[in-house]
């Protein structure tokens, strides 16, 4: 029987108390799965994931294992559930190494702690795996916008939640890069228990191929939540989208004939 790792219920948000970008939405996420979002433009897609993260006001309830997440220290919710926002910025020209080792931070008591051995073989591993460890001495504002995204989802999976949400996260990624971020994902969530991804993504083609489940948004409200290949072919997507969708993705591949 699969195990609840994140439920959410009744869930209302918006950017102030009382002025709801969402309403009313209910989700399960269960441990080793991979929740795609998807909607217009606009939807609450990313509100959607801002709240989980504890970053806006809301009514309802958001419940880990340890209890709902409005009664967790900020370090102790920084363990559990880590957000990577497509809008990440930079801010002070750290290096690689130094912008992924921030991961790290939570997990110890002291902020300007040095990083242990442990830390650093965690670090080195991810950077390993995203392919930036040659990269780990150059100056983060000097990077393209693709490593610019793999850093910052480095420093993301470096902090070792048990949650991932990503908002978009390939964004600015070229197709190579964007099937090796979420193979990755796909064996980072089941490499060990309680893990879940919870991804905003826009190219449904990497929805039906990567999420074992989907939540269509449309105006602040769940329209359709399940198994990914029914959500993404049922009547619902048509409506949300205004265009027939499974149509165009057809007409497209017999261009590539």
């Amino acid at each position: 029987m699969d195990k609840t790792l994140l439920e959410v219920k009744n869930l209302c948000s918006g950017y102030s108390p009382g002025n709801y970008v969402l309403n009313d939405i209910s989700v399960k996420v269960n441990e080793g799965e991979i929740l795609a979002v998807i909607g217009p433009n606009g939807c609450g897609k990313t509100t959607l994931l801002k709240t989980l993260a504890r970053l806006l006001p809301y009514r309802g309830t958001i419940t880990l294992e340890s209890g709902e997440i409005s009664s967790l220290k900020r370090n102790k919710l920084a363990k559990k559930i880590a957000l990577l926002s497509q809008n990440a910025g930079v801010y002070f020209p750290y290096s690689v190494y130094e912008t992924a080792a921030l991961g790290r931070f939570p997990h110890s008591e002291n902020f300007f702690k040095t990083l242990t051995p442990e830390d650093e073989k965690i670090i080195n591993d991810v950077l390993i795996k995203l392919e930036l460890l040659e990269e780990k001495d150059r100056l983060i504002n000097e990077l393209s916008g693709g490593q610019l995204q793999r850093v910052f989802l480095a420093r993301t999976l470096i902090q070792n939640p048990d949650i991932i949400l990503l908002d978009e996260p390939t964004n600015h990624l070229d197709l190579k890069h964007q099937l090796e971020l979420l193979d990755y994902l796909s064996l980072w969530v089941t490499a060990e228990p309680k893990r879940a991804v919870i991804a905003v993504l826009h190219d449904l083609n990497l929805a039906r191929r990567f999420a074992h489940n989907t939540a269509l948004l449309c105006r602040g409200l769940l329209v359709s939540i399940g198994e990914t290949g029914q959500v993404l072919s049922g009547d619902t997507l048509k409506e949300v989208y205004g265009i027939d969708i499974k149509s165009f993705m057809r007409e497209s591949l017999e261009n590539w004939k």
